[in-house]
Parts: structure tokens; C-alpha cells; sequence
């Protein structure tokens, strides 16, 4: 029966792919006449790029951030991904009402999607909420994120600095490389999808030892259960859901020298990541672009050239990618400071290479920018963190206002920590445990 449903997915695949192919290809051809591999993009010939990234990114380049075009390559699933799929994909459909996701256990859940499908959009969110990245757990130790004003020629000096000793999550469901698997069995006495957990901070001094942790539920009408741990007042705080797409109140950060740290807000951390369930979903088509999925750098390297908001130069080649507009639902569009954020997410990676966000006037706010690479192991010369197969790691993000100038740019490894290792994915690095919130108060100095 497994042999049967392996052959239709394989006759399916070969079916589509000409099709796929043949638009990939018009539109790449498109895009390469205007950029070509060995180019160098700076402000002074940014008009290149125009309509191969994202207003966000384009005005990021006209600030100083240089490109290096690259030829494209392609991106693999692990392969227990890739056998979840075929196993699991058959079985799952989206609810009656075409909101939430049933019959999931493992892999992507829509490996086939029509442009015409009138719930196309949301099948490619789903498909982005249980990517191939992390899809059992994964710990991101030492990593350090710099608020710098960014600018075409504007020095670099960074205005704060957050280091963090673990960015780490773990998921109940969709599981492929370390028991329990496909499904954690607590999965059915809490209907958690996944625990997330930052923590501890290390710096700036006043905050050392503040953490933050998240759950996110299978059932739509179930706000995520959040917890902030301060460490200057000891107390223990639950956060509302509605604050995590605010830059500022969901980060709840001070700097140094008063005000907030400009970082990336809960919704946004490992991409788009708000509950599906709150927002609509409009697609606006499938396009040929730019993006950086193999990163020549890790650790990062600060781009001196637009006062170091983001990673340059790097590594960008032409990606195929989903547009999809996100819009908030009634029920929450008055705490959501966005208006709408538009995501550009990679047709093989599954992850979105950048996203724009617009305020409640229309005008573009916020920009969100990943730098990804695809190797067998996260930095060069790694002892524990390898793999038998090459993965994807996100190793920089930045977050810009456009209307301010201010950045936040994450390196991921930090460039000074005593363990350069960095991403431990899907090797049992982290348990339940660790997102429990005693375990993030004990953890505090």
C-alpha cells in the first residue's frame, strides 16, 4: 500500500513538474536579463533589482546593502521529511470553514497546490508553519542581535546589544528525526503544536537573565499561552497575544540608554510566525526573485556599507518564490499595528526570504530580511553539530524601519561566543523541560 501511494505521488510529481518548470524558467530568464551572475549590486545600479526583491529589500539596497549575484542552485528536503510527506500528505485537508489544517501528522502537509485553488494562500501558510527547517527541535546557543542606525555611508556604531544563550522550540506534532515520533504523545492531553523559549539574555547587564516563552495550540480559538521573566522587578508575567506583532511593546526591551531596543517582534521570530488562524490570506502570485539560501558566511558578516543593518556582501541568486498577503482578522486588527505584511516564501525551503509589513496608513514600516544557508553542518568548522544529509540554517536576520532608518541585525551564530556550534537541529538538544517557565526562572542569575 506504502509502494502504491510512493508511485502516485512520484507519476503526480512528474505530471506537474513541466508545467512548474517551464514558469520557473520564463520568469527566471526574465530575471536574469536584468542581473547576471558575477554582478555586484550597490545603490548606484540598485535599479537592477527593482523588480526582483521587495520594496523592503529594494530600499535596503538603495541604503547601502551590496549584493552578490550568484548562480542558483537548488534546495533538498532531508530526506525523513520527504518520506513524511509522501507518507502523510494524501490524508490531510483544510477545515470547512478553510482556516485551520486537519489530519496532520508529518511532512508538508500541501505538496501539490493550484494557483486557481481559491485556498491556495493559506495551504502555502500551512505549508510554511510545518517546513522542512526544524521540524522536531532545534537550540540556537549564543546568539547576538546589534541596534544600529542604518543608512548609505552611515558609520557603523551599534546603539545596543542583546546576546541570548538559547533560541529554542520544540514541536509535538509533524516530528521526523527524534522520538517521539511523528507525534508526541502529550500532544494529545495539551493539543500543543510547539514550545518556544528564549532565554536567558545575557546582555546589555540590565537585562541579564529576562527570558520569554511561548506555546501555540492545534485549536484555533486557543490564544497562545506567554510568559515574560523580568529580572529587575522578579516577576513573572503572561503577555497577551495581541502584543506579539508590536516591534516595541512585544519585545519589551529597554536599551541602555532608555527607550526600546528595535528588534524583531514574537510574530516574526523564525519568519511569519502569528497564529494562521487570526489572519487572511490573499495570493498575489508566484515569481521569480532574489535570496540568499546559500550564505557563503557563518558567522555573518556586517555589511559596513549601510552602517551595518544588514549582511553584505552575500550571496544572492534567483529564487522562485509564493507571494502572499497577510491581513489580520477582525477579531484582533485593532491590537496588530500592521496593517498587512506581505511574505515572499521560497518554493523550496519553505521559509520566506523577506516580508514587508505596512501600517495602518498603507505606507511601508517594517522590513524583515533572512539570510539562509544549505550545508551539512551550520558553521565550517563544527565537532558535534553535523549531519548526514545537507539542511537549511537561517545564520542572519534583520528588521528595519523604514520610516526611522533604525535596524536590528541578528547574527546567528553571534561573531563572539564561546561556542560557535550554534544550531543544534533536531538532535534532542532540548525537551519539554526547558520551556517550562520554573525552568526559565531558575535559569536567571
Amino acid at each position: 500500500m506504502f509502494r502504491l501511494k510512493r508511485i502516485k505521488f512520484q507519476l503526480y510529481a512528474i505530471a506537474i513538474v513541466p508545467a512548474v518548470l517551464l514558469l520557473a524558467f520564463l520568469t527566471a530568464s526574465l530575471a536574469l536579463a536584468q542581473v547576471k551572475p558575477g554582478d555586484v549590486i550597490t545603490p548606484d545600479n540598485a535599479y537592477k533589482v527593482k523588480d526582483l526583491v521587495s520594496p523592503g529589500v529594494f530600499y535596503k539596497v538603495q541604503q547601502g546593502m551590496e549584493m552578490k549575484i550568484v548562480p542558483s542552485d537548488r534546495v533538498d528536503w532531508p530526506p525523513p521529511y520527504k518520506d513524511a510527506t509522501e507518507k502523510y500528505s494524501e490524508q490531510v485537508r483544510l477545515s470547512p470553514d478553510g482556516r485551520t489544517v486537519e489530519n496532520y501528522v508529518a511532512g508538508q502537509p500541501f505538496p501539490f497546490l493550484d494557483p486557481n485553488d481559491p485556498k491556495v494562500a493559506t495551504k502555502i501558510i500551512w505549508n510554511n508553519v510545518f517546513r522542512p527547517l526544524q521540524t522536531d527541535d532545534y537550540d540556537l546557543r549564543y546568539f547576538s542581535c546589534e541596534n544600529v542606525r542604518s543608512g548609505r555611508n552611515v558609520p557603523y556604531r551599534v546603539i545596543d546589544e542583546i546576546d541570548v544563550g538559547h533560541y529554542a522550540g520544540y514541536n509535538e506534532i509533524g516530528r521526523t528525526e527524534v522520538d517521539p515520533m511523528p507525534i508526541d504523545q502529550d500532544f494529545k492531553k495539551t493539543g500543543r503544536y510547539w514550545l518556544f523559549g528564549l532565554y536567558p539574555i545575557m546582555a546589555p547587564e540590565g537585562m541579564r537573565g529576562a527570558g520569554f516563552l511561548r506555546y501555540r495550540y492545534a485549536d484555533p480559538k486557543k490564544s497562545d499561552d506567554i510568559w515574560s521573566w523580568n529580572t529587575g522587578t522578579r516577576r513573572l508575567r503572561r503577555l497577551d497575544e495581541g502584543l506579539m506583532s508590536d516591534a516595541v511593546t512585544g519585545s519589551g526591551l529597554p536599551s541602555e540608554g532608555g527607550g526600546n531596543i528595535v528588534v524583531f517582534d514574537p510574530d516574526h521570530y523564525s519568519g511569519f510566525n502569528a497564529k494562521v488562524e487570526e489572519y487572511n490570506y490573499k495570493f498575489l502570485g508566484s515569481k521569480s526573485m532574489l535570496g540568499v539560501v546559500h550564505a557563503a558566511h557563518s558567522p555573518e558578516v556586517t555589511c559596513l556599507t549601510d552602517g551595518g543593518g544588514s549582511a553584505c556582501p552575500e550571496n544572492w541568486e534567483t529564487r522562485q518564490m509564493y507571494i502572499v498577503e497577510a491581513t489580520p482578522r477582525h477579531s484582533n486588527a485593532s491590537q496588530t499595528l500592521q496593517s498587512r505584511t506581505v511574505l515572499y516564501i521560497d518554493s523550496e525551503v519553505w521559509f520566506p526570504l523577506y516580508e514587508d509589513a505596512y501600517d495602518s496608513q498603507g505606507q511601508l514600516w517594517q522590513d524583515h530580511i533572512y539570510w539562509l544557508t544549505y550545508r551539512d553542518r551550520p558553521v565550517p568548522d563544527a565537532r558535534v553539530a553535523i549531519y548526514p544529509f545537507k539542511r537549511s540554517f537561517v545564520v542572519g536576520a534583520a528588521a528595519t524601519d523604514v520610516q526611522t532608518g533604525m535596524s536590528a541585525m541578528c547574527y546567528l551564530p553571534s561573531r563572539n561566543t564561546p561556542e560557535k556550534e550554534c544550531w543544534y537541529i533536531n538532535m534532542g538538544a532540548v525537551d519539554r523541560s526547558f520551556f517550562d517557565p520554573d525552568a526559565m526562572v531558575k535559569a536567571a542569575p
